[in-house]
């Protein structure tokens, strides 16, 4: 599980974590664009169109960790309703698990969603502003929350 502002490295690292053997990487920047792409013009529209989509994957990801896959989970854990639906998962399959807490300064986060913008190669755009507007809902995970975190204050 990955959690991070926006452009923090989170699907760079997922990427990385995914080589290894018997891994599946699940990313919801993916699956948002192939499955509501034209139903996201807003931050709310995110919001319920994420809502949907854990909905149609959770027992999919349950089912592939029941069967001893590991699975990355490329969807953000950046709210403490996003990391309860994780949570769900782990208890459903008894799965170990870690959270991977990416924590860059915002300016090194700019500057490479800034560039991620530029190359056209991820999926979804996002303005300075609309990251500023995003962040402010960052939640990172508290220790009463019991998930394994392994923090990078640098982005990978």
């Amino acid at each position: 599980m990955l959690c991070g502002k926006i452009a923090s490295g989170k699907s760079t690292l997922a990427a990385r974590l995914a080589q290894s053997p018997g891994t599946v990487l699940i990313s919801e920047d993916e699956w948002l664009a192939a499955l509501f792409a034209s139903e996201m013009q807003s931050p709310k529209d995110y919001v319920r169109c994420a809502v949907r989509l854990r909905d149609i994957m959770g027992p999919h990801i349950a089912a592939i960790l029941g069967a001893n896959t590991s699975v990355v989970l490329d969807f953000q854990a950046n709210t403490r309703d996003s990391r309860n639906w994780m949570r769900s998962l782990l208890e459903t399959t008894g799965a170990d698990h870690r959270l991977h807490l990416l924590n860059p300064p915002d300016d090194v986060c700019l500057a490479r969603l800034r560039a991620r913008n530029a190359s056209g190669k991820h999926p979804f755009s996002v303005s300075d502003e609309q990251f500023r507007q995003i962040s402010k809902h960052f939640d990172p995970p508290s220790s009463d929350e019991g998930f394994n975190v392994v923090l990078y204050e640098q982005a990978p």
